[in-house]
């Protein structure tokens, strides 16, 4: 059964009358009581009816006294609720602009506390939603920017094998890689959406890195081995068990190492470290390293560096770390190479 709605202003108003009604009417059953004993002994008549006149007078002065401040108690309980509703009604105002798509803060200044902390946490709230707005619809848009592309090669080569223009051996191998690089895409794109997802419901369990780290090597180990790669591992003795989404940092790892393997010279070094109050995790490369004007945005959705996919895979990657509530940085090292790493708290 659905719940009556009442206005707060109309509650406080009623519960405020409802103390001042009981308060006039326990005062006449004080005063009624009193009477009543003080007529117990008719001996004393006199005395009697002396004080039933004072207690009437008495009574008379309580009554008109509880009606002043019946009405004052009203005017001062009106003037409270609206001091308390409006500003509710303003931000209930506020709320539901939001709920709309509008992400202005506002400049909204109460004396309540709690009504100005209230206040604080939905500009807060705003503040982020604009910025998680924008970035969907700047995903969106480079998304199909991405899609786009590899599309119209497609349809260039089918058309121009439909019409005659083209050898049919050499541009199927081209639609193939196109197609390749579609598929590649798509997954990631469908990949990096459930990790954007709040509702995605993922589950922690205990596992240990090296052994995730070592499943990732095993299964890129055919395209490094195409490339002349070798991989070489840089462990301790110990399992290194973190409390994680296994899932997860199997893709981060796997995005390392693939981009690894693309710009890698001859080795790449994976490492697991435990340190006191972090795990490292570590993928380096002894190739030409990664151009100092890129650095800050290797991270960036959609930013292609040199010889570059589609600008996720390291995305990915920083999404990955930032929900474990670590982070990824990339840097180039002294002796050569791209160095990215993983730094997961404990």
């Amino acid at each position: 059964m659905k719940m009556k709605k009442t206005k707060i202003r109309r509650r406080i108003l009623a519960a405020f009358s409802a103390v001042l009604f009981f308060s006039f009417a326990l005062t006449g059953v004080i005063f009624n009581i009193a009477i009543r004993l003080l007529a117990v002994d008719r001996e004393y008549n006199n005395i009697y009816d002396e004080a039933s006149r004072i207690v009437g007078r008495t009574g008379i002065i309580l009554f008109v006294l509880i009606s002043i401040m019946f009405v004052v108690a009203v005017i001062v309980t009106y003037f409270l609720s609206n001091s308390i509703t409006q500003p509710i009604e303003k931000l209930g105002k506020f709320a539901l602009n939001i709920g709309h798509g509008s992400f202005t803060p506002n400049d909204f200044d109460f004396k309540d506390t709690e009504l100005d902390a209230l206040n604080t946490a939905l500009n807060n709230a705003v503040k982020q939603l604009a910025v998680y707005d924008s970035e969907q619809k700047a995903f969106f848009q480079n998304a199909s920017h991405e899609l786009r592309t590899p599309l119209m090669s497609i349809k260039c080569y089918a058309e121009g094998i439909a019409f005659g223009l083209m050898e049919p051996t050499q541009a199927s191998e081209t639609i193939l890689q196109e197609t390749d690089k579609l598929s590649d895409l798509v997954t990631d794109l469908l990949y990096i959406s459930k990790i954007d997802n709040i509702t995605t419901a993922y589950h922690s369990a205990e596992a240990d890195l090296t052994e995730i780290i070592r499943n990732c090597a095993m299964r890129q180990h055919a395209m490094a081995k195409k490339q002349q790669l070798r991989l070489s591992f840089d462990f301790g003795e110990d399992a290194v068990l973190y409390e994680c989404i296994a899932e997860l940092i199997s893709r981060a790892v796997d995005n390392l190492l693939s981009n690894a393997i693309r710009y890698a010279g001859a080795e790449i070094t994976l490492s697991c470290h435990r340190t006191r109050d972090h795990i490292i995790i570590r993928v380096a490369d002894d190739g030409d390293g990664i151009d100092p004007e890129a650095l800050p945005h290797v991270f960036e959705r959609f930013y292609k560096g040199t010889d570059g996919n589609h600008g996720i895979g390291l995305s990915i990657v920083k999404s990955i770390a930032t929900q474990h509530g670590g982070h990824v940085t990339a840097e180039n090292s002294n002796k050569g190479g791209a160095v990215f790493t993983i730094t997961l708290p404990l």
